[in-house]
């Protein structure tokens, strides 16, 4: 496939600055970079077509590389229309890559996006937030049988598979990358946690010392929002529905309470659950006149945007990134990226040493599914141990950090059942 003639992109010219970008990060990915040197011996991809969905920046171009550095047919389309980077998306063209994207697509846009990636008939797919999975088995089941599996990388997505999964009806094996511990452990917790924080203050340019910043959700993502909003000197306030989790949360050392009563105190909220409306009318009616809301789940429905414009007296743009809702009494809410990922919708994702890790997951799990696809269950599957550990240890060898080992003997007693 000619990426040049085939692809639909804003403008084929920005390519040099995309292209500036994507050597920047590939600096800081050793991971990935040593995972290319042995994909580019091995070939494992090796003519096999690969269908991408992803939030479309430089991080996720050198992942679609390296891919394409072992053997496959890339095609990208971007998962979420404000996190599409056109100058990089001109890069992966001229690199060889077919390319479906460009910021701000209408809705008809994006979904032609999708169509067109996977009308190529991938053999394996990588999908964000379930968005190629639920198109395939909702609106195009003729494309299904070509595909093999594909790894998930979000919360959300793997929420959205396993919820097909139970029905029976997910049709090939997805590997869920997101629960990878090296994925939930330290890029939810820390790529998220700095990459929020970008997100917000790049886009509001306000203070976070002193004042009060409501969490909405405790999982790995809250915990790291949560931890870097104490880091910058805010008051944190944590709501939860799951009761161990907000207990963690008072034992982090953090304020829990109910939404209702977070909505009358914070000026910044975030949320982080994955779920539908947890900020929604009844909240919006107790805010404090200049309250940021913003969201770091996935869909820009954890805001329920649309009752806050039916709310509104009026809405206006105030800055990039920045809507104005005016209530009837005056009061006036700010909605960063327009209820989409703030990291990502405001500011570049996260950090490239954070995705080095989870985008060699991303990598090293498809190589898997595409070995065992014959004998893996048509299910969302877990990254296998050997391969969470083994990507830990070249992150380490990359940091010149060296650990100990068991010796024959520690692993003896560990394995017995006496203390002999």
């Amino acid at each position: 496939m000619n990426s040049i003639d085939n692809s639909i992109i804003k403008d084929l010219s920005l390519a040099e600055n995309g292209q500036m970008k994507i050597n920047w990060v590939k600096q800081h990915m050793p991971v990935l970079n040593k995972i290319r040197e042995r994909f580019e011996k091995e070939q494992p991809f090796k003519g096999l077509k690969v269908s991408i969905c992803l939030h479309l920046e430089a991080k996720t171009a050198y992942l679609a590389q390296v891919v394409q550095a072992g053997g496959a047919e890339v095609t990208i389309t971007g998962s979420n229309p404000l996190s599409t980077q056109d100058d990089v998306c001109a890069a992966l063209v001229k690199s060889g890559i077919t390319v479906y994207a460009k910021y701000k697509p209408t809705k008809e846009e994006e979904k032609e996006f999708i169509t067109k990636t996977l009308e190529t008939k991938p053999d394996l797919i990588i999908d964000d937030g379930g968005d190629f999975v639920t198109f395939l088995h909702a609106e195009r089941p003729d494309l299904i049988p070509t595909i093999r599996g594909g790894a998930e990388e979000t919360t959300t997505g793997i929420i959205r598979d396993k919820a097909l999964a139970n029905t029976g009806k997910l049709s090939f094996p997805m590997i869920a990358v997101n629960d990878a511990y090296c994925k939930h452990l330290y890029d939810n917790r820390y790529g998220t946690g700095q990459s929020v924080w970008d997100g917000i203050i790049r886009t509001t340019n306000l203070l976070v010392a002193g004042k009060t910043v409501v969490v909405v959700g405790y999982g790995w993502c809250g915990r790291g929002v949560a931890m870097r909003a104490k880091g910058l000197g805010a008051k944190v306030v944590v709501t939860e529905v799951d009761a161990i989790k907000a207990i963690e949360a008072q034992m982090d050392g953090f304020e829990v309470m109910s939404m209702n009563e977070a909505s009358k105190i914070g000026d910044f909220f975030i949320t982080v659950t994955g779920n539908y409306s947890v900020i929604n009318a009844t909240h919006f009616d107790q805010m404090k006149d200049g309250a940021i809301l913003c969201n770091a789940g996935h869909f820009d429905v954890e805001v329920n945007v649309k009752e806050l414009a039916a709310k509104a007296v009026s809405m206006k743009e105030v800055r990039n990134n920045i809507r104005e809702y005016t209530m009837e009494d005056g009061r006036r809410l700010h909605l960063l990226a327009e209820g989409r990922l703030v990291n990502l919708g405001a500011a570049d994702g996260h950090p490239a040493e954070i995705m080095d890790m989870t985008f060699a997951l991303q990598a090293v799990g498809l190589e898997y599914v595409n070995k065992h696809y014959k004998e893996l269950e048509k299910n969302v599957l877990n990254v296998p141990y050997e391969i969470d550990e083994n990507v830990a240890r070249l992150k380490l060898e990359s940091s010149g950090i060296t650990i100990d080992s068991l010796t024959d003997e520690q692993v003896k007693y560990l394995n017995s059942w006496t203390t002999e």
